[in-house]
C-alpha cells in the first residue's frame, strides 16, 4: 500500500491514464524509466528510489496475464537474478533458440484444461461385493 503523497507525485508523473491503468492491474501507481519490451509486448519497467525488492515491474500486454508469459532472459532480470537486462547482456541476445515456443503457453492450472493423471494398472486388490444367497 502506498502513501497519499507518493500515490500523488506518481500521478503527475505518469498521467492520469497510466495511473488508472496500474490501479486497475497492479494496485499501485509506479513511475520509473521503460527499460525494454519483450517479443510477446510486456512492458519492463525500473525506479530505484522504490523500496528494495520492489524496483522492477512489469506492465503486461494482456489483462489476463499469466507468469509464463515473461520470457526467460526478462524473468532472470525482474527476479533480481541478473543485473543487466536481456537486451544489455551478450549472452542472451542470441534470440529465439530452436526449442522455445514463438508464443507463450498459456498454464491450464485450475481449468478443464489441466493435467490429470491416471491409471493404465489393474488394482492388486478388486472391491468385494457380496452375494446374497436367495431365501
Amino acid at each position: 500500500m502506498s502513501t497519499i503523497v507518493r500515490t500523488l507525485r506518481n500521478l503527475r508523473r505518469v498521467g492520469f491514464k497510466d495511473a488508472a491503468h496500474q490501479m486497475q492491474n497492479i494496485g499501485d501507481t509506479k513511475a520509473g524509466t521503460l527499460i525494454g519490451v519483450d517479443r510477446y509486448g510486456n512492458k519492463y519497467f525500473e525506479n530505484l528510489e522504490e523500496l528494495p525488492l520492489r524496483t522492477r515491474w512489469i506492465d503486461y500486454k494482456d489483462a489476463e496475464f499469466d507468469a509464463s508469459q515473461i520470457q526467460p532472459g526478462w524473468h532472470a532480470w525482474i527476479s533480481y537474478l541478473v543485473d543487466a537486462p536481456p537486451h544489455a547482456d551478450k549472452i542472451m541476445q542470441s534470440g529465439l533458440r530452436p526449442w522455445e515456443l514463438a508464443e507463450p503457453r498459456p498454464n491450464p492450472t485450475q481449468s478443464r484444461a489441466a493435467f490429470k493423471t491416471y491409471s493404465t494398472t489393474r488394482p492388486k486388490i478388486a472391491a468385494w461385493t457380496p452375494v446374497a444367497a436367495p431365501r
